[in-house]
Formats: structure tokens, C-alpha cells, sequence
């Protein structure tokens, strides 16, 4: 099979189509053909952001798929994935019909070089305390919501927000964010046909407030979205009797094992064919503001990208009860290495002869 400029394999073409396209309808409902397209766009975004949190995916599928879509608006001069080393905020809430809040349990901040094909993936622990010039002190997962709320009143996005604080704290700029709720994650577990872990401790946990029902057995388990989730969310045990705790460091671990199962998944046949159940867990539950056309530079940028080139850092720090402070030196070498990946002093791994 030939391959083309990208180093992927020929790509299908898109059929030609008639009509005038530029219609304004922005007053009214998007066209069904553009919301189906946003739909698509938000589930390749999900796939990518999977796929670069736990090293490498099955993308080539995902770019022919989203090479014939149409483009929601222009990628900025000189901002093109395929040139540019871009970063992205990603932040997982806890948003679902149960509870209505945007607490944000996972904030991690990536790092692409196009050159030399590596990226880095910094992850805070959610009970961070945060402490920066322009913001009162509070626990990291506390201030999404607090945008979120001050947004009619502040004339500000609380995605862009979350970026200029997180840029100031990273000392890096923040290109894009990605916003993923528990709704989805729930939805996109089931739609893969659940996942394979190992639960490292016996987990018990209810809470009536939100419907909250852990309870897990330590040990090889198949798990749906909902036990997924019960899974990476537990902290503590209120059942008699108890089950150990959790902290931030176990959950983060607990995190990637579910993540690195779901790739495995979606590179199966059969988790290729669940791909419009996907699309529609993604679809109401996932905000983003990268553009459409700048999904398909990602692709065809990363999507061969080796898994030992995705350096995956984690800060951790020392918990005092309600916060996690963090080790100080991990924290300052976690800002080296956003800034040697985009500087692009982080190469790519010799590949094996």
C-alpha cells in the first residue's frame, strides 16, 4: 500500500457534492449535516486524547473517517499541529445527571512536538492546593465550578479561565482545552464493551445524595461504565465494614489502567464497529474548542506516535487534610518537561533495528 506526505496510507476521497454550503442559520438549530459533522469531531477528539494519555492508538480508521467531514472554522496562521508544538488542557468533571457540578477530578496539561514525534503529560492531583498571584487559594478541582458560575456575570469562558490560570502555573501557554464529563466516560466504557482491570482493593462507598453505590471486590475484574467509573472515582469507605481509603496518587493510577484498557478495545475490530455508540456518548458530555481541521492535523501528526515517546509525569505531594501539597521539585520538573517537549530537547526513542 503506498503511503502519502503524512506517512499514512492513502485516504478514501471524499464524494463531490452540489449546493451552495454557506448559508447563514445561525439564529436557528445547526443543520443535522453539521451537527452530525461537530458530533464526529468531538468523538476523534476523544479518541486522540485517549490514545496520547496512554501512548500511541488506533487513529489511521479515525482520519479517513474524519477526512470527509467539513471544517467549523479555520485553524489560525501558523498554529497547524503538523508545524507547531501545541499544548492542551484536558480536564475530567464530575458533571452527570446526578449532580449537576462541574468539579474537575482530573487536570492534566499535554505537550505535542510535531518534530520530533514525542509528547508529555503532566497530571495534578484534584485536592491540589494552588496558591498564584491573581487567585485566592483553594483546592485545584474548586475553581472550573467557580468560572463556571461567575460566567454570565464575569463575560468570561470558564474553559479559557481554567487555561490562563493553568498556563500561569505551568509557565507555559495553553493552546486548547478539552473538557470530559462522567457521563461520557461512563457511556464510551459501555460502548466499548467495558473494560479489564485489576481492582487493587476491596471498595465500598454509598452516598443516597447522588446515587453513589460502590462496591468492588479486589481482583481481576470486567467492569461496565458505571463500575468504571466507580472504580477511578473511590476515595473513602462509609459501609460497615470499612474498606481502606484511597488517595489522589492511587486514583490517577487507577485512571490510566482503565484508559489504557479502553484503547486496547477501541483498536479491536469490534470496538471499531460500536463507533456510533461512542459518537453518541461524546456527544452532549464533551466541550472543546480545537478546531475540526486541527483534529486531522493531530492525526495525521501523532497517530503512529510510539508509546515510550509519550512521557507521562505525574506531581504528587504530601496531603494535609483538605489539601495535597505538592512536592515542589516534582512540580518544577514537571514545567522543564513541558518546556523541553515544545522546545523540542525531548527526542523520539531510536526505533529497534
Amino acid at each position: 500500500m503506498n503511503s502519502n506526505s503524512n506517512g499514512l496510507p492513502p485516504r478514501r476521497q471524499a464524494p463531490a457534492q452540489s449546493g451552495a454550503s454557506g448559508s447563514n442559520n445561525s439564529k436557528g438549530k445547526p443543520p443535522k449535516k453539521k451537527k452530525r459533522m461537530r458530533t464526529f469531531a468531538k468523538f476523534v477528539l476523544s479518541l486522540l486524547v485517549i490514545a496520547i494519555i496512554v501512548g500511541g492508538g488506533y487513529l489511521y480508521w479515525v482520519y479517513n473517517q474524519v477526512a470527509d467531514t467539513g471544517i467549523d472554522k479555520p485553524v489560525p496562521p501558523g498554529m497547524s499541529a503538523k508545524t507547531k508544538p501545541i499544548t492542551m488542557l484536558l480536564l475530567g468533571t464530575d458533571n452527570r445527571p446526578e449532580t449537576g457540578t462541574y468539579l474537575s477530578d482530573v487536570v492534566m496539561v499535554a505537550a505535542m512536538n510535531p518534530d520530533t514525534k514525542t509528547a508529555t503529560i503532566v497530571s495534578l492531583p484534584r485536592d491540589t492546593r494552588i496558591e498564584l498571584e491573581g487567585y485566592k487559594a483553594n483546592k485545584l478541582n474548586s475553581y472550573y465550578p467557580k468560572f463556571k458560575a461567575q460566567e454570565k456575570t464575569s463575560g468570561k469562558n470558564a474553559e479559557d479561565q481554567m487555561k490562563e490560570m493553568m498556563g500561569k502555573y505551568f509557565d507555559v501557554d495553553i493552546n486548547y482545552t478539552t473538557v470530559l464529563n462522567f457521563q461520557a466516560f461512563r457511556d464510551a466504557v459501555d460502548a466499548v464493551g467495558g473494560v479489564d482491570v485489576t481492582v487493587d482493593k476491596n471498595m465500598c462507598y454509598r452516598d443516597t445524595a447522588d446515587n453513589t453505590d460502590i462496591n468492588l471486590v479486589a481482583g481481576d475484574q470486567h467492569l461496565d461504565g458505571k463500575q468504571a467509573l466507580d472504580f477511578v472515582r473511590y476515595r473513602k469507605s462509609n459501609c460497615d465494614p470499612k474498606t481502606a481509603e484511597s488517595n489522589d496518587f492511587d486514583r490517577n493510577k487507577r485512571q490510566n489502567q482503565v484508559l489504557n484498557s479502553m484503547l486496547d478495545q477501541m483498536k479491536s475490530l469490534g470496538g471499531v464497529t460500536k463507533i456510533s455508540k461512542v459518537i453518541g456518548a461524546i456527544d452532549d458530555n464533551m466541550t472543546t474548542d480545537v478546531e475540526s481541521e486541527q483534529m486531522k492535523n493531530f492525526i495525521s501528526t501523532y497517530w503512529n506516535i510510539s508509546k515510550s515517546d509519550v512521557h507521562y509525569t505525574p506531581v504528587t505531594g504530601d496531603w494535609r487534610s483538605p489539601y495535597v501539597y505538592v512536592n515542589e521539585t516534582e512540580l518544577a520538573n514537571a514545567k522543564q518537561a513541558l518546556q523541553d517537549t515544545l522546545s523540542g530537547k525531548v527526542t523520539a526513542t531510536p526505533a529497534a533495528e
